[in-house]
């Protein structure tokens, strides 16, 4: 997404305050260092800076197919969900590569990425998963393996008596430990991500999983200023400030020392 390319439908919107960039840029870093090599899907709306600044970012390098948007809200719980709504949601989750046959035979780990509180929307999308796994039969032994969780949490002090929404959450036990991951993030940058930001999209909960109108585009001037933002993102993300900035914060973490992230390291130094 260029500016060029949107004709005038910014004309007169007002220049984005990028002021949580860098705190962006250190987080998209970490989500990169942290994926396992996988293909890295942003659940909802609340992760939609990282997938932009992140696209332009990953820009002709060979990980610019790797990262996905999911559209995904469910306000309740998935057991109160009637059998077409689930049917309907089957049907979007395979349109996005996420059928059981696809968990089973793909072959990079699946990493679901999403600001997180008390991990409810993670729970949700892993139950109606599993339920889907145990009605098509797939080997759950296999998926299982491939399936990550990677939180981003407001950040406060750490210590033992630390919350951890994981911990907390019993469906986390079905899967490898090193299989839920936790970025924490600034609390103003989490706060404005997560509930202030004016978002280029409608939440896609229940009531708009098979509505023609979710695919409409919206010409409001909150839409025009989330455009605007989204679009200065991913121009900051090509960037050669931003593209060392990640460099710097990869190289910082564990997994500098496997291949795979110092050959993406090597990419966006180019």
């Amino acid at each position: 997404m260029r500016r060029q390319q949107l004709g005038s439908l910014l004309d007169g919107a007002p220049e984005p305050d990028l002021w949580f960039l860098d705190e962006l840029v250190a987080c998209a870093a970490k989500v990169l260092a942290r994926c396992a090599d996988g293909e890295v899907y942003f659940v909802g709306r609340s992760p939609d800076s990282l997938f932009d600044l992140l696209s332009g970012a990953l820009a002709d390098t060979s990980w610019q197919g790797r990262l996905h948007q999911l559209p995904f809200s469910l306000r309740w719980g998935a057991e109160d969900l009637s059998g077409p709504s689930v049917a309907q949601l089957r049907a979007n989750l395979a349109a996005a590569g996420l059928s059981p046959h696809r968990l089973a035979r793909g072959e990079r780990p699946l990493v679901f990425t999403d600001l997180v509180a008390k991990g409810g929307t993670f729970e949700s999308l892993y139950t109606l998963l599993r339920d889907w796994i145990d009605d098509e039969r797939a080997q759950w032994d296999v998926i299982r393996r491939k399936v990550r969780f990677l939180g981003i949490t407001w950040r406060t002090k750490t210590s033992p008596n630390t919350w951890r929404w994981q911990q907390k959450s019993e469906w986390t036990g079905d899967l490898p430990r090193k299989s839920i991951v936790n970025i924490s993030l600034h609390g103003a940058v989490w706060s404005y991500l997560g509930n202030d930001q004016k978002k280029l999209t409608v939440s896609f909960n229940e009531q708009r999983w098979s509505a023609d109108s979710v695919t409409r585009p919206r010409h409001d001037e909150d839409t025009r200023r989330a455009l605007a933002e989204a679009v200065a993102l991913v121009e900051a993300g090509r960037t050669r400030e931003v593209r060392n900035g990640l460099v710097r914060h990869i190289t910082e973490e564990p997994a500098v020392a496997e291949r795979w992230v110092r050959a993406l390291v090597s990419e966006l130094s180019r």
